[in-house]
């Protein structure tokens, strides 16, 4: 829970880095946007001081010389495809992204649809955003993309693209997801502004891996334990130490299609501004650590995280996304195993002192870990929650904050007549039974108030939990990881 990260002089470094490199250009850049603006928890949790929305906070600062242009590949909008943490399909969230934009004041451009190739999708998708008033363009599939360098930087290739027109100095280019063409956006209006006579400029930001800290600092190992299933790699950046002796850090897809980015710099424009991926970034980040220790303590903690979804993941579907032996390579390279994970040790060991009944434990802002097991009335997560609310309100352990005949009717409503075989309170029905105790109970209602304290715990339990305690985890923002095993394992083929 130590902070490490100076969050407001980072808002400050990084949006006047940013309208220095608009300045470096001729008053137009366009900024390629990667991972996640609104909601950044990987940064915040590997970076503890970091806001989830800091990106956001900083393009407000720029928000008058700012615009925003959402890429979307066509292909995806034809695959269906959907984002996994929104559970909706890209096209979709590209309507979501344009209301969040406009609701805080940044002005949407337009909507670019990539890799076009007549995809029947794609062309509703653009008839609507039309019907919608939203201004929409179409850059198409180009063949030998990215290795046929002068077909690409020709009329025959980004010069068939339609031209986005835009407004304001710095334009923003973001995407539902990766793979959406956000780079060759870039690069294709960097085309068709130079045949305009106009001096514009191309930068990326990356939050990760952070440029000016080691290699294999646990924050960037933490950067690949986040992108397993990407095959995402950290490197030196070779370019950057041939030019100027300095090493410093990228990731291997950067640095592999640098020689082509440069080659088409220099084709579009006569001459590449820049001598390495580096130089390309914009990224600030490193600069605003401030307390390098609880970084490395907070990114250790979030390659075991990863580690224990993988194993989860593998437990329930039989397979997973994320590679587990390199997540278990990345372990050892920070020199982290999962005993160092304090919260799973203790949770395994209440399950021991309670004859392998299943249990939850949750560490607390100051250190300290509370316990919750299995009982007739409770489930093993439920029963650390109330614990840890008890824990944080100074509220003596033998006070009981819900009393039993208050429990009982949930439980028979549970039973017999929504059909649960379980008659266990999960973490959603004793909030819901301690917030209904907290109109005539003080305790009750002391504890109650002890919930936003819980936002950053990290919490571990013995068995994987059901959906909706996950869910009730993640809502009250506790980091919570599980061992990769049932209540009742000796089910083989079904598991409620």
């Amino acid at each position: 829970m130590k902070k490490g990260f100076d969050n407001e002089k980072y808002l400050k470094m990084q949006s006047e880095h940013i309208s220095e490199r608009i300045a470096q250009f001729g008053n137009k850049l366009y900024l390629e946007f990667g991972g996640k603006l609104f909601d950044d928890y990987h940064a915040s949790r590997v970076l503890p001081g970091f806001e989830p929305d800091s990106k956001l906070q900083m393009l407000l600062q720029l928000k008058d010389k700012a615009e925003v242009v959402i890429v979307i590949s066509a292909e995806d909008i034809e695959e269906n495809k959907v984002r996994g943490d929104y559970g909706i399909t890209y096209d979709m969230d590209v309507l979501r992204l344009i209301d969040e934009f406009q609701s805080i004041g940044l002005f949407v451009g337009s909507v670019c649809l990539t890799k076009f190739s007549g995809q029947p999708a794609a062309e509703l998708f653009q008839k609507r955003l039309e019907t919608l008033g939203i201004k929409s363009y179409r850059h198409y599939k180009i063949p030998g993309y990215p290795s046929d360098v002068n077909y690409i930087v020709s009329d025959e290739g980004y010069g068939k693209n339609d031209y986005i027109e835009t407004e304001r100095p710095l334009v923003v280019i973001t995407a539902p997801g990766p793979g959406s063409g956000k780079m060759a956006t870039c690069l294709s209006q960097l085309y068709h502004e130079h045949k305009r006579g106009v001096d514009a400029g191309y930068a990326k930001f990356e939050t990760f891996p952070i440029w000016n800290i080691p290699l294999a600092h646990p924050v960037n190992l933490a950067y690949e334990a986040a992108t397993a299933d990407l095959n995402d790699v950290n490197m030196i950046d070779s370019f950057h130490l041939a030019a100027y002796g300095e090493t410093t850090v990228n990731y291997n897809r950067d640095i592999e299609i640098f020689p082509v980015v440069n080659a088409m710099f220099e084709l579009i424009s006569g001459e590449s501004p820049y001598k390495s991926p580096t130089d390309m970034g914009v990224n600030m980040a490193g600069n605003c650590i401030f307390d390098d220790d609880a970084c490395c303590r907070a990114s250790e903690q979030e390659i075991i995280r990863r580690y224990y979804k993988a194993v989860c993941e593998k437990r329930r579907k039989g397979t997973t996304k994320d590679s587990i032996s390199k997540l278990e390579i990345l372990m050892k390279q920070a020199g982290i195993t999962l005993e160092d994970r304090t919260v799973a040790v203790a949770a395994m060991d209440k399950e021991k002192a309670t004859e392998n009944k299943p249990a939850t434990a949750i560490e607390l802002p100051d250190g300290r870990i509370v316990t919750g097991r299995t009982t007739d009335l409770l489930g093993a997560s439920a029963a650390a929650l109330l614990n840890a609310l008890k824990a944080l309100g100074g509220i003596d352990d033998e006070i009981k904050l819900i009393a039993p005949e208050a429990i009982e009717p949930i439980q028979t409503l549970k039973t017999n007549y929504l059909g649960s075989k379980n008659p266990r309170l999960h973490t959603d029905e004793i909030l819901i039974a301690l917030s209904s105790t907290a109109a005539h109970n003080e305790n009750a209602r002391h504890a109650m108030n002890q919930i936003p304290l819980l936002k950053g715990c990290d919490a571990h339990s013995t068995v994987l939990l059901s959906a909706v305690d996950e869910k009730m985890f993640k809502k009250l923002g506790i980091q919570l990881t599980c061992e990769p095993k049932y209540e009742e394992d000796d089910r083989k083929y079904h598991k409620q």
